[in-house]
């Protein structure tokens, strides 16, 4: 594997899992703490992204760097420049990581696929979120994963309350598997007992109020919902709320209508019906940038800068400003 990696895609559980398997290159915790270095292109210096990846390894083979986010620092050609050739000459006891979140349809024409592409000095993963039909087949090998087993009806239903937001999926599995105590398969019954199909009016409600400016009713259903959902819960039905509504514009775009939203969406056409209802009130342009906006608070909360309650009451404050 060559030592430049680059990890890019809208699946950030997947990404996350994938940065944590790069540690398997030490053997000795120890050592993996003193040659790890994991550095935000945003908010670093260029001494500390040299100083950290032309350090020598300490009483290890090889140094590991993780870096995130490089667009949002090299977004003009002479820094791209400048940065690609800096990376191309890294040492062999380096082993590079960069990875960001990327939307499919930008995927093929990034400039650091295309430089890997061009170079073959880096080795490229993508990691997109799976198709909704697809959807099932990925709950059941993740049920699977943590040491469980769930009725195909169960993961169905599972994947109506979540869609395709993995990281939500993985967490309403993991409180599935502890309800039946791994001790018999996840059954329909149970997703509705435990999970989180209560919540969806409210987010419904709440994405409404953002559409027409009302702050205060989604300030107050955004209060409802963190009083009854971890604040984790909360985030992945907005990120999922939003990218339905984004996915039935794109459809709206190219003069669909409510039929052709519940096929591209595969939901309910009640709720088909509804997320058309809320796209038209939003331009494409702007959910781009309200969707861009939730991945940069996604990697924040991820990364300590904020927590998730908090931003999300910061998400209602512009969106209705």
């Amino acid at each position: 594997m060559p030592n430049i990696v680059f990890l890019y895609g809208n699946d950030e559980f997947a990404i996350t899992r994938r940065l944590a398997e790069f540690g398997s290159i030490f053997t000795d915790p120890t050592s993996a703490d003193m040659n790890t270095a994991c550095l935000d292109a945003r908010t670093m210096s260029e001494d500390e992204l040299n100083n950290a990846v032309n350090a020598m390894p300490f009483l290890a083979g090889q140094r590991l760097v993780l870096l995130a986010n490089p667009s949002a620092r090299y977004n003009k050609p002479d820094a791209r420049k400048k940065f690609l050739e800096f990376i191309g000459k890294i040492s062999e006891s380096t082993r590079l990581v960069i990875y960001e979140s990327v939307l499919p349809k930008e995927a093929e024409k990034h400039w650091l696929n295309r430089w890997a592409e061009k170079t073959k000095l880096a080795q490229t993963q993508a990691f997109m979120l799976p198709r909704l039909k697809d959807m099932n087949g990925w709950v059941l090998n993740e049920t699977k994963r943590q040491g469980g087993q769930m009725d195909q009806a169960a993961a169905a239903k599972l994947v109506e309350m979540v869609g395709v937001e993995t990281r939500q999926a993985a967490q309403e599995i993991s409180k599935l598997l502890a309800y039946v105590n791994w001790a018999r398969p996840v059954k329909v019954a149970d997703v509705e007992a435990v999970s989180i199909v209560t919540a969806e009016p409210d987010i419904f409600a709440m994405v409404d109020a953002l559409a027409s400016g009302d702050g205060k009713s989604a300030q107050k259903l955004l209060h409802r919902l963190l009083e009854n959902e971890d604040a984790f819960s909360v985030w992945g039905m907005v990120v999922r709320q939003f990218r339905l509504v984004l996915l039935a514009r794109e459809v709206l775009d190219a003069h669909g209508g409510v039929n052709e939203v519940t096929a591209a969406l595969g939901v309910h056409p009640f709720v088909a019906g509804k997320v058309a209802g809320q796209a038209r009130r939003f331009s494409m342009t702007a959910l781009e940038k309200i969707y861009h906006k939730l991945l940069e608070i996604d990697e924040a909360a991820k990364t300590s800068q904020v927590t998730l309650d908090l931003a999300l009451e910061t998400l209602v404050v512009e969106l209705t400003a």
